[in-house]
């Protein structure tokens, strides 16, 4: 049997002097660094960072949001489940409409996927809220559509839908909107749910902290 690091604050320890080493953050802004470096342990991915997108001041604007207790909306049960709930200091919610009991009623009478339709949900509670989209490029674009005629703005959106539909699209117009969203986007066809939600951690937990 190869033996192995047992204490966890040492292996975390390990893995961000690893990440520090291989990954190129030299053009990221120090209210971004923590999340890239979230990130890239998520995945193992140390070329992340490249990929990575974001409006100016977008991490402090999140981090301002949380403190203030702001909720954090999540398109799927997966990016929810991966917050560390224990290290959001305000009580903020963690909130997921997937499986509301109307969503698939909605969805099917909009023909549009139950993602999108749970966004709907969001509307009264998003103005100043988090929200991150792990999965679910439909989500994104409903998003912004509803964003494209309501005033009341999040704080942060952050998106790293993964895929080969809509994922690539969903995400360049988010990066390119025009109006006024903080954001943090994983560029490409690269993304998933634990990177949403390693975002997320991103803004609340220090480096060393497992």
């Amino acid at each position: 049997m190869t033996d192995y690091v047992h204490d966890p604050a040492e292996i975390t320890r390990l893995s961000f002097a690893v990440i520090r080493r291989e990954a190129d953050l030299s053009r990221l802004p120090a209210d971004i660094e923590h999340m890239a470096l979230r990130m890239i342990h998520a995945c193992g991915m140390v070329d992340l960072s490249d990929d990575l997108a974001f409006s100016l001041g977008a991490g402090d604007a999140g981090r301002d949001a949380l403190a203030k207790g702001a909720p954090i909306f999540t398109d799927v049960e997966m990016v929810a489940q991966g917050i560390a709930t224990r290290r959001l200091s305000a009580g903020n919610e963690v909130i997921c409409m997937l499986n509301e009991n109307d969503v698939e009623a909605r969805a099917r009478a909009a023909g549009i996927t139950r993602s999108a339709a749970a966004v709907e949900l969001w509307q009264p509670r998003l103005a100043g809220a988090i929200v991150a989209i792990g999965n679910a490029p439909t989500a994104l674009f409903r998003l912004l559509e509803i964003q494209a005629r309501e005033s009341a703005r999040p704080a942060l959106v952050i998106a790293t839908p993964p895929g080969f539909v809509g994922a690539v699209e969903s995400k360049e117009a988010l990066i390119a909107n025009n109006l006024d969203l903080p954001y943090v986007a994983l560029k490409g066809r690269r993304g998933g749910s634990a990177l949403a939600a390693a975002a997320v951690n991103g803004l609340t937990l220090g480096e060393g902290v497992a």
